[in-house]
């Protein structure tokens, strides 16, 4: 069982920052990757990142390159997504997830089982 509890996030003008940090807590089930997916109504959930559990490897939407940076503390049982130079685009319910199975896609949603509550993010112009 993998369970996934969401902080961060908030209200913010144009151009400002936000964090958002995603605690896993697994007792007997190991995840490969944990990755952050944003919604908003009437779209299909998608990928803005991710960090893989194995090589520390991570991969960003270009939307976000450059902008948004995916890391684990030191412990490994936090990730944390911080967002600089957020644009009202960015605007969305952002949730993150931990990939158990493989093969995992970072941006595909459906190889994700289990997932935090999810956070809102807004963005004013």
């Amino acid at each position: 069982q993998v369970q996934l509890v969401q902080s961060g996030g908030g209200l913010v003008q144009s151009g400002g920052s936000l964090k958002l940090s995603c605690t896993v807590s697994a007792s007997t089930v190991d995840y490969h990757a944990i990755s952050w997916f944003r919604q908003v109504p009437g779209k299909e959930r998608a990928g803005v990142s991710s960090i893989s559990t194995g090589d520390g490897r991570t991969y960003y939407d270009d939307s976000v390159k450059d902008r948004f940076t995916i890391y684990r503390d030191a412990d490994r049982n936090t990730v944390h997504l911080q967002m600089n130079s957020l644009k009202p685009e960015d605007t969305a319910v952002y949730y993150c997830a931990a990939a158990t199975r493989i093969p995992w896609y970072w941006s595909v949603w459906t190889t994700f089982d289990y997932w935090g509550q999810g956070t809102q993010v807004t963005v004013s112009s």
